[in-house]
């Protein structure tokens, strides 16, 4: 199936491991080829794949440029249409490596424009859509309900939509190390459709 309304898409791979046996992993590769196979652009961006230091100071985040390893990733981010995040929830949040791949991938200069003239930076991905697709140990409804999302609300808003990424969608799987292989192959279809969708 073509899709009527192709999309350029930045698939993020951010498991931090490059070990392709995780579920994040095959939930990605699902939803790859079945946007390609709709008509969709696409490009993997894999974090572990990629060699970069983590940043250490307010003065790499402001005025550094993007580390070398970075620059490519940079831009299929800014040419994307949407953006499709996957990652397992470590310490109820992104794994540190992936963290850090955004905090040295978003330098203040290169996303916000602070001459606006406002007093408020404006992010420079106005346009884009975002979706989130976390993997996680426990239940979904307990780490929205309980925990109340933060670890992916906090990614969503404090770095996603302050550049001005919107709508932001999450899709969440959870208890995934008990989960059967019929549940796995029902996640694995969920994503053929949102890749199919470009959504």
């Amino acid at each position: 199936m073509v899709s009527a309304q192709p999309k350029s898409i930045a698939l993020i791979q951010g498991h931090p491991d490059p070990d392709p046996g995780h579920l994040c992993r095959g939930l990605a590769d699902a939803y790859e080829g079945a946007a390609r196979d709709a008509g969709h652009a696409v490009t993997v961006i894999d974090v572990a794949q990629l060699d970069f230091p983590m940043l250490r100071s307010p003065a790499e985040f402001d005025e550094a440029p993007v580390p070398p390893g970075l620059v490519a990733a940079q831009k299929a981010i800014l040419a994307a249409d949407h953006l499709v995040v996957v990652f397992p929830l470590w310490l109820g949040t992104l794994p540190a490596l992936t963290k850090g791949f955004f905090e040295q991938a978003l330098h203040r200069k290169d996303w916000f424009d602070t001459g606006n003239g406002s007093g408020w930076p404006k992010g420079r991905l106005k346009g884009k859509s975002a979706r989130i697709v976390a993997t996680m140990g426990m239940p979904a409804p307990v780490f929205r309900i309980w925990f109340g999302g933060h670890g992916t609300k906090s990614f969503e808003r404090s770095i996603l939509a302050v550049v001005g990424v919107r709508p932001i969608r999450e899709t969440l799987f959870g208890m995934v190390e008990a989960a059967s292989p019929e549940r796995r192959a029902k996640w694995l279809e969920t994503m053929r459709t949102l890749g199919e969708k470009g959504g």
